[in-house]
């Protein structure tokens, strides 16, 4: 009798045992094999009109290309945990979508900029030093039972371009500076994310004691980049996708991660074409395509394939980005393709520089004819532009701009108005790019 109860208790503990291993297995970050959460666009709650939406759009895409010019130009010196934080200049920040994140246990919710540019996770934390105003409350760490520091010896903190220790290692602070000045400090810390409907222990992120202005309508930032530390690493998915809706319709989009990335293929609107992602080496973490020419209406245009060539200094080269707007390409690149628009257009030049274009034409209405192809050809595949996604209309102003511009430093970067209504897929794992026509709204 004594023999079976002892048998009894131990199968109820193995039972209980098994079942908390389980539950833990579920919310891990290798068990979910996909995850769907949506992003809006970063403007898309404002009030404004279309002129102000487009000169908020080029204003901030101005700002960044300039940003990612200057440091492809000026490589940060190898940084360790003695040298100055500006040194570091490593990330771009910024962009044009967020997303909805849930910290904490209890959880709180706060919306953060997505950037394929970016690697760290991070968000403003009481005790704020200095933070910039967002449109939720600031996460206070000391209200949640899940929060940890991580300690100076975590191999995350390691990773990190700059960091020092703080007493007996007991805690890693990082400083981020960004491009344009901007930054964040704090501790590089644990927590659980809430993304979508999924839970994942412990996330690594940065808990922002000082954060200096240059993120509005977010409480922090996610970066997707290809570091040990970004969101995308983190969550161990060797895909992730994003699909951005129309900017007019105000939708949100759908981002997809992991084995969710090749599913729901019947709303596609053409074939999936693939492209190699390459690895700039003095900038590993971001994703540059190759470009190899372009088409204008009917007429591949005379450019050799090696201006848009990525260089071994890490010059030069095409980066797709979300957090660019419009798309930039290498100065004698851009002065072709311009000279062939305006041949092929039946309207007059007029003047775009009040919302921020360099090209535009006078048009109280959309053209009533077919427009010139614009197509970029990609190693191993064409991207052939709809007209909505490189022409924009302003009917107050009566102009039609070209969402493309040149570049002084000779870098090209494919913008997100040019991504519109096309499922992009990063497979991390092969290091290739796929973009397929989809009706985004219905993704």
């Amino acid at each position: 009798m004594v023999r079976t109860k002892v048998l009894r208790n131990i199968l109820s503990i193995i039972t209980l045992v098994l079942l908390a291993s389980l539950s833990h297995a579920k919310s891990s970050k290798s068990s979910i094999d996909g995850l769907r959460i949506h992003v809006r666009h970063i403007d898309s709650k404002g009030n404004f009109s279309k002129m102000e939406l487009l000169q908020r759009m080029t204003h901030r895409s101005h700002k960044r290309m300039n940003r990612l010019v200057r440091k492809t130009h000026h490589p940060p010196r190898h940084s360790t945990k003695h040298e100055s934080s500006a040194e570091t200049n490593v990330h771009v920040g910024s962009g044009e979508y967020v997303m909805d994140i849930a910290i904490g246990t209890p959880s709180l919710t706060f919306p953060a900029i997505i950037d394929t540019g970016s690697d760290l996770i991070w968000t403003q934390c009481k005790p704020c030093g200095r933070c910039f105003s967002q449109p939720t409350p600031i996460f206070d760490p000391s209200t949640s039972s899940t929060y940890k520091r991580l300690p100076c010896t975590a191999e995350l903190c390691k990773a990190l371009p700059y960091y020092k220790c703080g007493l007996n290692n007991a805690s890693c602070q990082y400083q981020y500076v960004y491009g344009d000045g901007s930054f964040t400090h704090g501790n590089l810390s644990s927590e659980t994310f809430t993304l979508g409907s999924k839970k994942f222990n412990n996330i690594a992120f940065g808990c922002g004691n000082l954060n200096s202005d240059g993120f509005a309508e977010s409480s922090g930032l996610v970066g997707l980049g290809r570091s040990k530390y970004s969101l995308v690493s983190q969550l161990k998915f060797k895909a992730f996708s994003y699909c951005f809706a129309s900017l007019d319709k105000q939708k949100q989009s759908p981002m997809l991660f992991g084995s969710l990335c090749y599913l729901n293929a019947s709303v596609a609107k053409g074939p999936a074409q693939t492209t190699p992602l390459l690895k700039n080496p003095i900038f590993p973490f971001y994703y540059y395509l190759s470009l190899l020419g372009i088409t204008v209406g009917t007429t591949k245009l005379d450019i050799p394939s090696s201006t848009f060539a990525l260089n071994s200094n890490g010059t030069g080269g095409m980066l797709i980005d979300s957090g660019t707007s419009i798309t930039y390409l290498e100065q004698t690149g851009y002065d072709a393709v311009k000279r062939h628009f305006i041949s092929q257009m039946r309207l007059p030049v007029a003047d775009g520089k009040d919302i921020g274009f360099d090209l535009c034409f006078a048009s109280r209405s959309k053209p009533s004819f077919a427009l010139p192809k614009f197509i970029l050809h990609f190693d191993g595949a064409d991207l052939a532009l709809p007209e909505n996604n490189y022409f924009i209309h302003d009917s107050d102003t009566g102009l039609f701009c070209l969402t493309v511009m040149g570049s002084s430093g000779g870098m090209s970067i494919l913008g997100s108005m040019q991504q519109e209504n096309f499922k992009i897929i990063y497979d991390t794992k092969k290091s290739k790019l796929s973009f397929i026509p989809t009706q985004c709204d219905q993704q």
